[in-house]
């Protein structure tokens, strides 16, 4: 069964945290409420921050705090009796690991796993009341939740304030770390460019306040970079965009003499309030009467996308409102030509950096040198803090040995630290933050003889990345419909894996980056591919228990040379840009075609003549001699 209660036998008691005495607490809260709001039925515990960010900053855990669980997805919810995790297929095994007896695990995109607003409709009683922080849930989310709650019966309540946090003693602070500006030099536009081109998109659409509270954005748009948040480099901040002013909130502690000339140097003025100044500042432009009406009499809008929290939505008239995603996502997702240019740089530097680990691991295999996860990581962070514009790495390194690897989103911790050896296959799933770019790739490694099986699913793997990274395909496709063409090698032998084929990456930002992507699931705001889009192709296989297998590069979306061009609509191809060798130890050469030969074949002759004089050049002999041999001809 998909959904049962997960049971400590199954899971490491080093990585299990207690959850009764909390949930306890938190039920007696719910009973209770703060404000003389009454009491509650149920708490939804989203993964969010206020910004909707992938990666949360320590304070911001607070669905790992209750629940033990700290993978990045995953929504937890408790009732009077009963305390629930949805989360998806990455997550399966390491929840299993971290939940102890209190908790029921939903695999969430099973079949049989109802959503959460289902669950809870058929739970409660009518009449029940279910609670919720309105910072931490999207408006998107909150509608149909609320909508089925109403149809059962029952009752959607914004709880302020957050019961998380009068529970968490040790809950850490707020982070305002120093703000990092960045050179035009690295960006390929300054402010003022981007900002005359956010207002353009505002006239066209009618509207005269944009509000724009995702992280990413706001550092892109403002051409700052930060440290608020561990392995993105964003702070905590809200922009609004008007025909005539720029609002910042942000803690004032954070705006020093450096912040200022810099928005001097970029040709604007900053109209900066504090950071909890956004919902007064927001509900009277919103409210605004003196605001002008168009010509056709109906007052401008405000732009504020659905994916924003729905305690901002929310201020906003629901007759003023354009829910469409901000032109801000969709500007900073086609690069411009410096940013498409440092992301090549970059994976090129990166690119060094994986080989010498490679080269270094594999001679420890050799002399017997003992590696382990944790060590081999750290390695690898130390040879890319050797490269120009490092910054730090884009996310914990998942350094994998044997059944670790079939943890889809694994990281060591001392409690899981295997040995690196010669008999088992090792998935390194590893990126770093350069000031011209980020970035993100996978390569699995066996140092001895693998199995027959281990290398049949790994050509198979293979096989899907090669067909996906030489698609050619029309201009503005939807990234979901390339999906299938990484995953028919698998499907073909009756294989599969329970994670994306790929996503965007940020520009010196989050490695997740959207609004495209590819994978199954549906993603209504992809505006299509097209040129100087930066996506992951990333397919693999996860046997669990025993090994784990993904073969990841990031590839830049370019014109493709086909003759009937779709009819003018436009081709479009993908150039790979990272810069590491695929073991071809892992290969049945047998099971590919002449043309995956060739495509790897052209690839491994790349990275040669690209890595290869830098490596001369830096007098690195041995990754020099690994190299050539890792990328000879198939």
């Amino acid at each position: 069964m998909n959904n049962v209660p997960v049971r400590s036998s199954n899971s490491s008691p080093a990585t299990m945290k207690p959850t009764g005495d909390v949930l306890t607490a938190l039920r007696n809260l719910m009973k209770n409420l703060p404000n003389n709001l009454g009491s509650i039925n149920a708490y939804i515990i989203p993964s969010n921050d206020a910004h909707q960010s992938e990666y949360l900053a320590a304070r911001d855990e607070r669905r790992a705090f209750v629940s033990g669980f700290d993978g990045s997805a995953g929504t937890a919810v408790v009732t009077e009796r009963e305390a629930l995790l949805w989360t998806d297929g990455r997550y399966y095994q390491q929840a299993t690991k971290q939940l102890d007896t209190n908790w029921t695990l939903m695999r969430d995109g099973q079949p049989s796993t109802p959503s959460i607003d289902a669950w809870l409709a058929k739970a409660l009683q009518p009449g029940a009341r279910v609670g919720v922080d309105a910072n931490l849930i999207t408006a998107a989310a909150w509608t149909p939740l609320q909508t089925s709650l109403k149809t059962a019966g029952c009752t959607l309540l914004p709880v302020v304030p957050n019961l998380i946090d009068l529970l968490w003693k040790e809950q850490p602070a707020v982070p305002h770390n120093p703000l990092l500006p960045l050179a035009t030099t690295f960006t390929g536009a300054t402010i003022a460019q981007k900002l005359a081109t956010v207002r353009e998109k505002l006239a066209d659409k009618r509207a005269s306040v944009l509000v724009v509270s995702a992280l990413d954005e706001i550092a892109w748009l403002l051409n700052l970079r930060g440290t608020d948040i561990d392995y993105n480099p964003v702070f905590f901040a809200y922009v609004i965009v008007t025909p005539d002013a720029l609002y910042l909130f942000i803690d004032p502690a954070q705006m020093r003499p450096q912040v200022e000339d810099h928005f001097r140097a970029n040709g604007v003025t900053v109209e900066v309030r504090g950071y909890d100044e956004v919902h007064a500042v927001l509900q009277e432009l919103a409210g605004n009467s003196s605001t002008s009406a168009t010509p056709s009499g109906t007052r401008p809008l405000v732009w504020i996308s659905s994916g924003s929290s729905y305690a901002l939505v929310a201020l906003v008239p629901e007759e003023r409102r354009l829910n469409d995603i901000t032109p801000i996502n969709l500007m900073k997702a086609v690069k411009n030509e410096t940013e498409a240019k440092g992301i090549r740089d970059c994976h090129v530097r990166d690119g060094v950096a994986l080989c010498q680990y490679f080269a270094w691991l594999e001679r420890c295999m050799s002399d017997g040198t003992p590696v382990d996860e944790i060590s081999g990581a750290t390695r690898l962070e130390e040879l890319r803090s050797r490269q120009a514009h490092y910054q730090g790495l884009s996310f914990t390194t998942i350094s994998a040995s044997g059944p670790n690897g079939s943890i889809i989103h694994y990281h060591p911790l001392p409690e899981t630290n295997r040995p690196i050896t010669a008999n088992e296959l090792y998935l390194c799933d590893s990126g770093a933050q350069y000031l011209d770019g980020t970035t993100d790739v996978t390569r699995t490694m066996h140092f001895g003889q693998p199995t027959a099986e281990e290398i049949r699913a790994f050509t198979h793997v293979l096989k899907g990345q090669i067909s996906l990274g030489t698609a050619i395909f029309p201009r503005k496709v939807k990234g979901q419909f390339l999906d299938t063409i990484a995953r028919k090698a698998l499907w073909d032998i009756g294989l599969d894996y329970g994670h994306g084929t790929g996503h965007g990456i940020g520009h010196f930002l989050n490695v997740h980056e959207g609004p495209m992507g590819i994978g199954i699931r549906l993603m209504p705001n992809d505006p299509g591919l097209e040129e100087n889009m930066f996506l992951s192709n990333e397919p693999g296989y996860y046997k669990d228990g025993q090994f784990g297998i993904r073969i990841e590069d990031i590839v830049q979306v370019v014109t493709a040379n086909v003759g009937t061009n779709f009819d003018g609509r436009g081709a479009l191809t993908f150039r790979t840009i990272t810069m590491c060798p695929i073991q071809t130890r892992l290969i049945d050469v047998a099971l590919l075609t002449a043309k995956e030969r060739d495509h790897l074949n052209a690839y491994h002759q790349t990275v040669l003549d690209t890595l290869g004089p830098l490596l001369r050049e830096a007098n690195d002999l041995e990754t020099l001699a690994w190299l050539e041999r890792e990328t000879k001809a198939i």
